[in-house]
C-alpha cells in the first residue's frame, strides 16, 4: 500500500477578477418590501423608543387602499367609549 501524496495548491492558473463591494449600498429613491418585513422592525424600534424613528416621522409612505381602510376601521373601534 503506497502512502498518500499531498500536493501544494497555488491557486488558479488564470488570474481571476476580484470584485470590490462598495462600502454603502447605492441610494435608491424607493424600495418595495412586504409589510411583514417592515412592521416587526418598526414595532421593535417604537417599543424601544429608538431615536432614529424621529428622523423619519415626517416621511411619507404609500400603502394599499385596503390596508388604509382596515387601519381606519381599527382606529375607529379602538377609541375608548365616552
Amino acid at each position: 500500500m503506497s502512502a498518500p501524496r499531498l500536493r501544494v495548491f497555488y491557486g488558479p492558473e488564470q488570474e481571476t477578477q476580484v470584485r470590490v463591494l462598495p462600502e454603502t449600498l447605492p441610494m435608491r429613491p424607493n424600495v418595495t418590501l412586504p409589510v411583514g418585513d417592515v412592521l416587526p422592525i418598526l414595532a421593535d424600534a417604537l417599543l424601544a423608543r429608538r431615536a432614529w424613528l424621529q428622523d423619519f416621522e415626517d416621511d411619507e409612505i404609500t400603502i394599499s387602499s385596503d390596508l388604509y381602510e382596515v387601519m381606519l376601521a381599527y382606529q375607529h373601534f379602538r377609541r375608548p367609549s365616552a
